[in-house]
């Protein structure tokens, strides 16, 4: 949209939410270290001075390549007339896969969007809750088991926050039960956390989760979830029952739906994570009038195979770009070179003082990669407002080791 600046062109923005949502601080919002509001803005607000862009909130339900149009859905009785387009460009992004157990969803949540942020949140307070109010020494026990599915950045944020919030924040909140003997159990089926970063900065986070009372179970797959216990399976093939009634998802994504629509129009099949495979320019084959892009899919290469980029924001930024080069140039009836990432490096926060930073050139753990890693994510956050509000917060916690939106807004 920024790259679209002051061109010749008219957008319409479809979306089916009315914020823009920065994901990478999500899991703060699930753990109270910050509000929905500090980390979302609206988009009305967000281009209110821009003329040339229409927003709508509703869902696609389809597009007619043959018309370029695309389908909105109902919205109680209002039936929205299709949008034309000239140059269509798709970010529908992706969802948690539970890789076949989709009766798991109910029960394990995940932090990808705002309001599954929230019911997070909710779970793991009330979790507290519930175990104060039980006289059974084994019930609370098992409140107080917290398990993260997946030792991606997500999944190791997510434990170093519950643990922190066990040990330090809720101290000295309850007159029953101790928090700090909260278990938090990190289940990762690969031998290695943070698998995209260098092995000596995935030691160093196994180290600083371990400081923190998190237990890091490596080479171990769940394979049963219900309300009140999770089986997880060790390499060896031995199987295990965890007592726990709270599980966190942070482990594989699956592309949205539209990318199998894209794929049907393309003539071409998706991967086993639902993503589509696009053209070097990101167009979709046959048809150059499609752009799609961030981690519903897939670059052709130049030899033919696909190359699948991480699933991070920086991906997602540069594509945009882009995109919008691309408009650009068609406008000036000029060509563009085929897409290239620039891999900037990876940052990923464990708590209070403990992060690790792989820059390629630069590789850096501990205080010096926290303050990194916090520089890196103010910048990104949208609004002048937000960034001020985040900085306050994050000052107030540091001092006073709290959280101040620790609500339970879900109904128990």
């Amino acid at each position: 949209m920024q790259g679209l600046r002051g061109a010749d062109v008219e957008i319409t923005l479809i979306d089916r939410r009315n914020f823009h949502l920065f994901q990478p601080l999500t899991y703060q919002v699930a753990t109270g270290a910050l509000s929905p509001g500090e980390i979302a803005y609206p988009l009305r607000a967000l281009f209110k001075a821009r003329s040339d862009v229409r927003i709508l909130q509703a869902n696609v339900d389809g597009i007619d390549p043959d018309n370029r149009t695309v389908e909105l859905a109902a919205i109680d009785d209002i039936k929205p007339a299709p949008v034309n387009y000239d140059t269509l460009v798709v970010a529908a992004g992706s969802a948690y896969s539970y890789f076949g157990h989709e009766e798991w969803r109910e029960i394990a949540a995940e932090v990808k969007s705002l309001e599954s942020a929230l019911a997070v949140r909710s779970r793991v307070l009330a979790a507290f809750e519930r175990a104060e109010l039980s006289d059974d020494p084994t019930i609370g026990a098992a409140e107080l088991t917290f398990v993260v599915v997946g030792a991606g950045p997500t999944g190791v944020e997510m434990a170093g926050q519950i643990a922190e919030l066990a040990r330090d924040t809720l101290r000295h909140d309850f007159r029953t039960i101790d928090t700090a003997q909260a278990r938090i159990l990190l289940v990762e089926a690969t031998d290695q956390v943070l698998a995209s970063f260098p092995l000596s900065l995935s030691r160093s986070a196994v180290r600083a989760l371990e400081r923190l009372g998190v237990t890091v179970l490596l080479d171990h797959t769940v394979t049963g979830i219900n309300h009140t216990e999770v089986t997880l399976r060790a390499a060896d093939g031995t199987e295990a029952r965890v007592a726990s009634r709270t599980v966190i998802w942070a482990a594989g994504v699956t592309a949205s739906p539209l990318a199998g629509q894209l794929g049907e129009l393309a003539g071409d099949e998706v991967d086993r994570a639902g993503r589509l495979t696009v053209e070097p320019n990101l167009t979709l084959r046959g048809h150059p009038e499609i752009l799609a892009l961030g981690d519903m899919v897939r670059v052709r290469g130049g030899d033919g195979q696909a190359v699948t980029y991480p699933g991070v924001a920086p991906v997602a930024i540069q594509q945009g770009r882009y995109a919008a080069r691309v408009i650009r140039d068609r406008l000036q009836g000029h060509s563009t070179r085929p897409f290239h990432y620039h891999d900037k490096g990876n940052v990923a926060t464990i708590g209070r003082r403990a992060a690790v930073v792989d820059l390629g050139y630069l590789r850096l753990s501990g205080t010096l990669a926290w303050l990194v890693w916090l520089v890196i994510h103010l910048w990104y956050l949208i609004g002048f407002q937000n960034r001020l509000l985040v900085v306050i917060r994050w000052q107030i916690s540091f001092v006073t080791r709290g959280r101040g939106a620790r609500l339970i807004t879900t109904p128990r």
